[in-house]
């Protein structure tokens, strides 16, 4: 398992995976930068970049992500929300099909292990609010504004 650092709008991001692909992106409140990128994990880094750049709204480095069975079908929907879009964990669980799910899909939610690339950021209450994030709901509230940047209107 290849790991390395990388300085993001938001504080260090940690990228850890292998020839399988990327199982782990987690955002630190500080860390060493690295000064080498491993060749597994090079395309990753990239992409983020661009991601973080304005560049990239789509990733397709492979990902390899540990959970379980339920865990991995949130996290393949959650892939389905388009850039720039939200939806609710209520729609999200219905997608799923099981309203009562509510809560297990929140919770597999916040064990996404694989910040931004699988956009549980995407995901916030049935009223609009900013509900529960991992990385501290500033984090969640940046994603969103970075995703979705209000357009200045013209005033004629």
């Amino acid at each position: 398992m290849q790991t390395v650092f990388i300085n993001t709008p938001l504080g260090t991001a940690k990228i850890k995976g292998d020839e399988l692909g990327v199982s782990v992106i987690s955002i630190l409140q500080e860390g060493e930068i690295s000064k080498t990128i491993p060749v597994e994990l090079k395309d990753a880094v990239k992409q983020l970049q661009e991601y973080f750049e304005g560049k990239r709204t789509t990733f397709n480095f492979p990902i390899n992500p540990k959970g379980t069975e339920f865990q991995q079908k949130v996290w393949k929907a959650l892939l389905e929300i388009p850039y720039g879009k939200t939806t609710s964990y209520l729609e999200l669980s219905k997608k799923l099909g099981d309203v009562k799910a509510i809560r297990a899909v929140a919770s597999a939610n916040g064990k996404n292990p694989l910040w931004i690339v699988v956009p549980c950021h995407r995901v916030i209450g049935s009223d609009g609010s900013l509900t529960g994030y991992a990385g501290g709901l500033w984090r969640k509230k940046w994603l969103l504004e970075h995703e979705n940047p209000l357009k200045q209107q013209s005033l004629f």
